[in-house]
């Protein structure tokens, strides 16, 4: 077993507090079926944060609908870590999690994304063993699952189970901050940062460009930028502050940048970024690692991806179905990178009908029509809202996200026209593509396509919305000695890498070029990276072959941006 602590870099850097300690590590684990009560003796080791059946995990098990897996850590606190209050923080556990202190139960969580935090600092001791008991039920129940599916193949992938994202401890004072909200209002030169605190009694006081600013805890405060720097990918320019409240300090950042869809002097409805144009041209971004499926291996691996897609010439990464370790984010702000997040999908198994055949056929269904969109299950639905409330509340503060995916291709979805008002009450100042791909209501701000199996070829929306290409391409290339098996899916394939560029040059400049000036506003090519079965990524599976010139992808990607 590995004894190096895997993705130990301190994770939420939206706000840093001085006290870090990070869980990640050898861990005990056990497997049992049906049988929840934890077990005297346990299986083995587990390398913490890869889930059990990944090769860095150090198990490769497979955890079953009829399983339970138990988790164990014990731990003792360094000195003088604890001051007032301790939290343990789980980036994500997939799906349904019992949390345990001492024999305590201190928690409870089935959001399998998303992440959630327990106080403990009643129940912590000298010595302290932490005890997790979790039951995945993957694509055979109602929870969020993501593209994880039992029977994997093609579009769907192996599924993973417990904990996926790094487990670590802070401890805070007697008065603290809890959160910060900060919202960029670009055309006021102004930010707004809201401090939360967990006491009332007391001022907290904003620290920026050597300037104290006194605020009351719980309320909007609008702090003028003069003469502010925007933040765009070619400028990714971040502004640093503090906040302290009583013997509590946090440091945090934001950006002055600002994203809308508005009409062009020719009546063509755009998407403006700083109140100029600026077509978004991005990767779909599955987030899959060969080596720990939704874990990536360490961070090296999730800039350097960033930084390839960015040499490239692309400006967006549409991060498809998952919530991402939050130091992508980061990355993306300070490196200058676009962020369409999706939220994560949910439901029961799906109709063929409902989420494969309208890619060939074009046909859209009501989705107030529980039954066809596997929606029947009341709690599932309410699960949804709730994780839909959990993800843009966890990554609201990060500039470089621009645009929230509620629905994907049919999968889960529902009641698109409750959904759109709810999340726009949550957040009104980012860009909301309601429906991708198909079963448009007729909603929102775009007209959101996908095209895979015949040419592109520009339509006007009927609702006079912006038109937006948030899937297509899907060209696979297979390496030799880079792919996960004996599958090859794409939607067009090439035996060569000669072949594969002047298809992809051919299609951008016969199809997709010619049709800004129409009125298309973004086009997300798929996808990154080679995952499982897909070998239609830019990079390999293992990410160590570029398979496209970044040069000639570039070129491409700067004719779309002057189109």
């Amino acid at each position: 077993m590995n004894n190096k602590v895997p993705l130990s870099e301190y994770p939420r850097m939206i706000m840093v507090r001085d006290s870090y300690l990070s869980l990640n590590g050898v861990w005990e684990y056990a497997i049992r079926e049906n049988d929840e009560r934890v077990p005297e003796e346990f299986d083995g080791d587990i390398l913490v944060p890869f889930s059990p059946e990944t090769p860095l995990s150090g198990v490769n098990r497979t955890v079953r609908p009829n399983d339970v897996l138990f988790y164990r850590k014990r731990f003792s606190l360094p000195k003088g870590f604890k001051k007032e209050y301790v939290t343990l923080h789980f980036g994500a556990v997939d799906q349904v999690v019992t949390v345990y202190l001492n024999g305590t139960k201190i928690g409870f969580n089935q959001s399998g994304f998303h992440p959630f935090s327990i106080e403990i600092s009643k129940v912590l001791k000298k010595d302290n063993e932490l005890v997790l008991v979790v039951r995945d039920y993957s694509d055979t129940r109602f929870y969020a699952r993501g593209k994880q599916k039992i029977k994997r193949g093609q579009i769907w992938y192996t599924p993973q189970s417990g904990i996926f994202m790094p487990v670590w401890l802070e401890s805070m004072p007697r008065d603290y901050i809890e959160k910060l909200k900060i919202t960029p209002r670009y055309d006021e030169s102004l930010v707004e940062i809201t401090v939360f605190t967990n006491s009332k009694d007391n001022d907290a006081v904003i620290i920026f460009d050597g300037k104290e600013y006194t605020v009351k805890p719980n309320k909007v405060y609008k702090l003028k930028v003069k003469d502010f720097i925007s933040w765009s990918p070619d400028n990714p320019h971040l502004y640093p502050f503090k906040v302290k409240y009583c013997e509590d300090e946090v440091d945090s950042y934001f950006a002055m940048r600002k994203i809308s869809v508005d009409t062009d002097e020719e009546g063509i409805k755009r998407i403006y970024l700083n109140n100029k144009i600026l077509f978004n041209t991005g990767l779909l971004d599955q987030g899959y690692y060969h080596e720990g499926y939704l874990t990536p291996p360490d961070e090296a691996t999730v800039i350097n991806e960033i930084k390839v897609a960015k040499e490239m010439g692309f400006n967006v990464l549409r991060k498809h179905i998952k919530i991402e370790w939050e130091r992508f984010y980061y990355h993306c702000d300070r490196l200058g990178m676009l962020v369409w997040q999706d939220f994560v999908n949910g439901g029961e198994p799906y109709n063929f009908v409902t989420v494969h055949v309208p890619a060939v056929l074009n046909i859209h269904f009501k989705d107030t029509n529980y039954k066809r969109f596997a929606r029947q299950n009341a709690l599932g639905r309410e699960l949804f809202y709730a994780e839909a409330k959990t993800t843009i509340e966890h990554l609201y503060n990060y500039p470089s996200i621009v645009l929230w995916t509620i629905f994907n291709e049919g999968w889960g979805q529902f009641d698109s026209h409750k959904l759109l008002p709810f999340v726009l009450e949550l957040d009104n100042t980012r860009l909301i593509d309601v429906n991708s791909g198909w079963h448009d209501m007729g909603l929102g701000q775009f007209r959101s396509h996908h095209v895979y199996f015949r040419k592109y070829r520009f339509k006007k929306d009927k609702l006079d919305r912006c038109v937006i290409l948030s899937e297509f391409g899907g060209y696979a290339h297979r390496i030799p000695g880079h792919y996960y098996g004996v599958a090859n899916f794409g939607y067009r394939k090439y035996n060569t890498k000669e072949e594969l560029e002047k298809a992809v040059i051919n299609l951008y400049e016969k199809e997709i070029i010619p049709a800004v000036k129409q009125g298309l506003a973004a086009a997300i090519y798929t996808q990154l990276s080679d995952v499982e079965d897909e070998l239609n990524g830019v990079l390999t599976y293992d990410r160590k072959v570029v398979k496209i010139d970044p040069k000639v992808m570039r070129e491409l990607n700067e004719k779309l941006l002057k189109a």
